[in-house]
C-alpha cells in the first residue's frame, strides 16, 4: 500500500479542532512563488498550482521510467499548501485578497533530493511543452507552532485563527512576526468538489515564547 503523509503523520495532517502546540520539523517541498487574489480564474495562483502537480505527478511516477530515485517507494501525493502574507501587516486582510503574497507547496518524501527534483523539471518541461522555472526545491524550518482543523469557508478563518493566538497567549507564547515564518495552511479538501462551509484547512501560524 503507498505510503499516506496524511495517515502517517495525524499530528501534521489531522489536528482537533481546538488548538493545539506543535512542533514542525524541517521540511522540504516543491514551491511556486506569487501574488494576487487566489480566486482569479487567470491569476498566477491557479497557474501555479497546475506546476505544482506537474512535478510533483512525474517525481512520484518516476519509478516506471529510467530515471531512478535511490531509497524510493510508492507514495501518495501529500496535500495541497500554502504560506500567505501581506506585506505591511501584521494580519492577513482577508477583504484584500489581491495583496496577498504567497510560495504556493506541495511536500517532498525525505528521499528525493534537489538533483531529483532537477531533472523532474526537466523531464516535465519536455514531456509537457511548458515553462516549468517558476517551480523551486523549497526547504522550509517551521518549529514551534499553534495549529488548528478550521472547518468552513476561508473567509471564516479569522474566527479560528483569534481563537489560536488566545491559546497560545494563554501558554505563554505570542504569534512570532518574523518574515521568514509564515501563515501556514493545508488544503485537506477540494473547493470545485466540496460544499464551502464543509472545507476542511489545517491551519498553522508559528509561535514564539513570550
Amino acid at each position: 500500500m503507498a505510503f499516506d503523509y496524511k495517515k502517517e503523520y495525524k499530528e501534521f495532517y489531522m489536528p482537533p479542532k481546538t488548538p493545539t502546540i506543535v512542533y514542525v520539523p524541517p521540511i522540504n517541498y516543491i514551491a511556486v512563488r506569487g501574488k494576487g487574489n487566489p480566486n482569479d480564474e487567470d491569476g498566477e495562483y491557479k497557474a501555479a498550482i497546475g506546476l505544482l502537480y506537474g512535478i510533483a505527478f512525474t517525481l512520484k511516477m518516476s519509478y516506471k521510467g529510467s530515471y531512478k530515485i535511490d531509497g524510493y517507494f510508492e507514495y501518495v501525493v501529500p496535500p495541497l499548501e500554502g504560506l500567505w502574507w501581506q506585506t505591511g501587516n501584521d494580519k492577513i486582510d482577508y477583504s484584500h485578497k489581491e495583496n496577498f503574497e504567497w510560495i504556493s507547496i506541495i511536500r517532498l518524501p525525505d528521499f528525493i533530493k534537489q538533483k531529483d527534483f532537477e531533472w523532474a523539471k526537466s523531464e516535465a518541461t519536455k514531456k509537457k511543452k511548458i515553462d516549468f522555472s517558476k517551480v523551486e526545491f523549497f526547504s522550509y524550518q517551521e518549529g514551534q507552532c499553534v495549529q488548528c482543523m478550521h472547518t468552513g469557508s476561508y473567509d471564516n478563518e479569522p474566527e479560528t485563527i483569534a481563537q489560536m493566538e488566545n491559546f497560545a497567549e494563554s501558554n505563554g507564547y505570542r504569534i512570532d512576526k518574523d518574515l521568514n515564518r509564515y501563515h501556514h495552511e493545508i488544503y485537506l479538501s477540494d473547493p470545485r468538489k466540496c460544499n464551502a462551509d464543509k472545507l476542511k484547512t489545517v491551519i498553522r501560524l508559528p509561535i514564539v515564547k513570550d
